[in-house]
């Protein structure tokens, strides 16, 4: 019934084109009364796994989704990019990886993606390298941080359905994540750009040269301003509203602070749980402010003033940016959401304890079975988020009992196992084919091989790790 199920929704979605939301939905139900769960029965459990996991999920979602939208229209992020870009070109293949790392830790894969690559190809435009050996790195370090770090909707959702700890999730992620994007980025760009020798060309190439110029749009119309009062009101340009247009760019130190202030609360947490007594006094405090809520609730608020008072915005517009950040992830909201009714009914149906059996007399252990199933369905619907999900409930039954640490690697390994060779029906592989302006044969030797390459990277890293933990 569990694979009826998962053929079901991997038809609505592929073939017929149904939302994943509606399509998780369906084949939900299915499986439920078809498992035998008692027919009124069925939408509670669906419901109740619904809500298990949007409860805790949907609010750091949301948190996440504010810090990016601060990060980007403040102009943060460009100024990690002009920071991280000074230097020799020979340096550049890693400094893209690593503004990619940074940008990657607070936004989601689409909102780095747009941001970056326009980056890429100025700085492709100006070295007169080819495109492959910048953009790789980016859309590696992009990539793995979507797949293996909290509070991206992929790994915040498998860590719900395995009852995992967010805070150790993140400090393995981050030591999966090192290594992986080395390799998947600037070393394996090397051989991409050899594959496919192109330059700067594709949607980003206007977007890229226009990016650049605009950069000093905010300093100059500061300084521009009272010469234009002086020519009388029928020259005056309109002028914005007070606190509507930011009228300073955040620090370089202000920026990383900021983005990485969450990241640092949850790994003192994570460390508190490991090296402290639990009657020391300071433990609570710890284990508040490191809670992944507060954590990134501590952030947006930062960020308000880091990326939003301190750079000219105004409280208004302050409070309609972030109303504007909840808007593109109200669908990847629904679609996790419903990926843990799924799972519920799994679980409810007896569905995830008969797989558990058959992975137990097949000697395969959950990090290994997590994998291979989010592998599966990332090829068949090439859906990341559902991957996770689903291969999360699919495995639950057989992480009951394992310690913290290895169910944080379970997550690891079904993160890993979602990214596996993107494909036609990710619809990140055609964003990139069209900035970069690529054929979908060129799309394939560069994107789709680097997932491939940080799904069976990190796969290794995990099972490396799962040796000594």
């Amino acid at each position: 019934m569990a694979v009826l199920g998962i053929a079901i929704i991997v038809v609505l979605i592929v073939a017929l084109k149904v939302h994943a939301f509606l399509s998780l939905t369906i084949g939900a139900l299915f499986v439920g009364v078809a498992s035998g769960i008692a027919a009124g029965d069925v939408t509670k459990s669906y419901e109740n796994g619904v809500g298990s996991v949007l409860g805790y999920v949907g609010v750091l979602i949301a948190l996440g989704a504010m810090v990016g939208k601060l990060l980007a229209d403040s102009g943060g992020a460009d100024q990690v990019v002009d920071t991280l870009l000074r230097g020799k070109p020979g340096g550049l293949p890693w400094k893209m990886a690593l503004i990619a790392f940074i940008i990657g830790i607070p936004m989601f894969f689409e909102i780095g993606l747009v941001l970056l690559i326009p980056v890429v190809v100025l700085a492709v435009r100006r070295t007169g390298a080819r495109a492959m050996l910048l953009g790789i790195p980016a859309l590696a370090g992009l990539s793995v941080l979507h797949g293996f770090v909290p509070p991206h909707p992929g790994p915040l959702a498998a860590i719900g359905v395995l009852k995992g700890n967010v805070g150790i999730t993140l400090a393995l992620g981050l030591l999966v994540a090192i290594p992986t994007v080395i390799v998947a980025g600037p070393l394996f760009g090397r051989l991409a750009a050899k594959w496919v020798p192109i330059g700067a060309a594709g949607a980003a190439l206007e977007v890229g040269s226009g990016h650049h110029d605009s950069e000093p749009a905010p300093h100059a119309a500061a300084h521009d301003a009272p010469e234009q009062t002086t020519h009388g009101p029928q020259h005056a340009a309109p002028q914005p509203a007070a606190g509507t247009t930011r009228t300073r760019t955040p620090s370089f130190a202000a920026t990383l602070a900021t983005v990485l202030l969450p990241v640092a609360l949850m790994l003192i947490k994570a460390a508190s749980d490991v090296w402290m007594s639990k009657d020391n006094a300071i433990y609570p405090v710890l284990q508040f402010i490191g809670d992944p809520v507060v954590a990134l609730l501590i952030a947006v608020l930062l960020a308000m003033y880091t990326f939003g008072t301190a750079v000219g915005f105004g409280v208004p517009e302050l409070s309609r940016k972030i109303g504007e950040s909840l808007l593109p992830i109200s669908g990847v909201m629904l679609i996790v959401g419903a990926g843990g009714g799924f799972k519920q009914v799994l679980v409810d149906g007896g569905t995830g304890t008969a797989i558990a059996k058959i992975a137990i007399a097949a000697n395969l252990s959950a990090l290994l079975l997590g994998w291979i199933v989010a592998v599966l369905i990332r090829l068949a619907t090439g859906s990341a988020t559902v991957a996770t999900v689903t291969a999360a409930g699919i495995v639950a039954p057989l992480a009951t009992g394992l310690s913290t640490t290895h169910i944080a690697l379970v997550v690891l390994a079904i993160g890993a196992g979602s990214l596996f060779f993107s494909h036609v029906n990710d619809a990140g592989f055609w964003l990139v084919k069209e900035y970069f302006g690529m054929t979908v044969g060129e799309t394939i030797k560069t994107w789709s091989v680097m997932e491939t390459v940080i799904s069976v990277m990190g796969l290794g890293m995990t099972l490396l790790l799962s040796t000594f933990l």
